[in-house]
């Protein structure tokens, strides 16, 4: 059921005002090397790094990626104003992408990438002497929390603040080797186990004496993102892990300056929800259920395996409908609703993963219907412009002054990360809506209500 954050919400349209505090002349310049650090080397990283070279090379083209194919409506309808996004907002260029990474396995891109199998061998075949250059950094890495994984590149030191320490270290040197003058890191690693939040959570010194301690409830993927904050990186969660969303993360991100947000790439089967799920609410049609299931044979199928990490997956799987449909304020067309997900190891698919829903929806005087849906997709190929975008709109936000959590990169994820106490906001045309204004409001310009009144006076 919703939480009581959301009886609070009002179902009238917001009304947006022009705003001018904001112009092009206060965002810094995107000069120089852009360095893009992702923990995990795996088949959504590696699918990354080629496609940004393919793209750099002409040999492909960045589809899926808002930064590099969107246009942004600007004024009017009738100015038929609409520049790319890339050339409307001062991004970094793909030529301007240095790539780094930790990895438990010591398989460089090009190794990685075609034990993933994701990407055919005539695609990366013509990269092979640009990937294989990029060799991962040992990694802070536990078993405790990843327990279907391991690998012999690790980081060993006395407790976990040495562990968080070493890869700050990795952090200057990588910055410094390759002449970058400014980083974003990205987590594309796998999902952990799941954890909540606890005291050691709740402020900076606490967090920080935790890793001293080796408390079990500081897990890897904090480690980096503590590592990220204290160096002044953006930092981007892409897997539903804690990582982030706790109060000592969002003080050391307002300390530093720096923008942060997540959580879980928004891909497969939830991207679907969040699509559908608002046309039904918006034509007030009843959900009685929506029963999901999955087949993943990569990395992550094989991670998700064990319950503990399932569990971590489930809570950002789940969230979505609710939050989209209000059962609170639509009892009679939600309050009853049975939702269920399930994710099922198999690894003859590897990454082309499959998603089978059905959803028992009911209409005028009651009335049933059905709506089956079988998403034959491919994970990576759905996360990786998600890497691309998120890396550089953090960059543009640090560039911009802005710190902090950016919900308005919500659109990327599964389980957005927002203000405390503070409902996320799921449906994804909203998410858009939000996304595209931040970008006018950035620039300068007119925001878009939609109202559309002018043209009619």
């Amino acid at each position: 059921m919703a939480s009581p954050n959301q009886k609070k919400r009002s179902n009238r349209p917001e009304r947006i005002r022009k705003v001018d505090n904001r112009s092009p002349d206060q965002i810094a310049a995107a000069d120089g090397k852009l360095g893009v650090l992702l923990v995990g080397l795996g088949a959504v990283s590696t699918t990354f790094i080629a496609g940004v070279e393919a793209a750099r090379r002409g040999l492909n083209r960045p589809i899926g990626s808002l930064t590099q194919m969107a246009t942004i409506r600007l004024g009017k309808r009738t100015d038929t104003n609409t520049p790319l996004i890339r050339d409307f907002v001062p991004l970094a260029g793909l030529d301007d992408l240095v790539f780094g990474a930790w990895d438990p396995i010591p398989d460089n891109a090009y190794k990685s990438a075609q034990v993933c199998g994701v990407l055919r061998p005539e695609d990366i075949g013509p990269l092979e002497d640009f990937m294989s250059g990029i060799v991962p950094m040992t990694a802070a890495f536990d078993t405790d929390y990843v327990k279907k994984l391991d690998g012999p590149n690790v980081k060993t030191g006395a407790n976990k603040r040495e562990l968080a320490d070493q890869i700050r270290e990795d952090i200057r040197r990588f910055k410094e080797e390759n002449g970058c003058d400014r980083l974003v890191m990205v987590w594309a690693a796998s999902t952990e186990i799941f954890l909540k939040a606890t005291h050691v959570h709740a402020s900076i010194e606490a967090f920080e004496a935790a890793m001293e301690a080796n408390d079990p409830a500081i897990a890897p993927s904090m480690l980096y993102a503590w590592a990220a904050l204290r160096e002044g990186v953006p930092f981007a969660n892409g897997a539903p892990n804690l990582t982030i969303d706790m109060p000592a993360m969002t003080a050391l991100a307002a300390e530093n300056s720096t923008p942060i947000c997540g959580r879980d790439f928004k891909t497969g089967q939830t991207l679907l929800k969040t699509i559908i799920a608002p046309g039904l609410k918006a034509r007030m049609l009843g959900l009685s259920g929506w029963f999901s299931t999955n087949i993943l044979g990569n990395r992550d199928g094989e991670v998700l395996d064990d319950p503990e990490s399932f569990k971590t997956k489930e809570e950002s799987k789940l969230g979505a409908l609710e939050h989209i449909l209000q059962p609170d304020l639509y009892p009679e067309l939600y309050g009853d609703m049975y939702h269920k997900v399930r994710i099922n190891y198999y690894p003859p698919r590897g990454d082309n993963k499959e998603g089978w829903d059905n959803l028992d929806i009911f209409g005028w005087m009651g009335y049933d219907m059905q709506i089956k849906i079988d998403f034959l997709c491919r994970d990576s190929i759905l996360a990786a412009p998600i890497v691309l975008d998120l890396a550089l709109f953090l960059d543009l936000a640090q560039r911009a002054g802005l710190s902090g959590v950016q919900e308005w990169l919500s659109f990327y994820f599964k389980a957005p990360q927002t203000a405390a106490g503070l409902y996320p906001e799921h449906d994804i045309f909203i998410q858009q809506w939000k996304l595209k204004n931040t970008l006018r409001w950035l620039m300068g310009q007119d925001l878009i209500t939609h109202l559309g009144q002018e043209y009619y006076d």
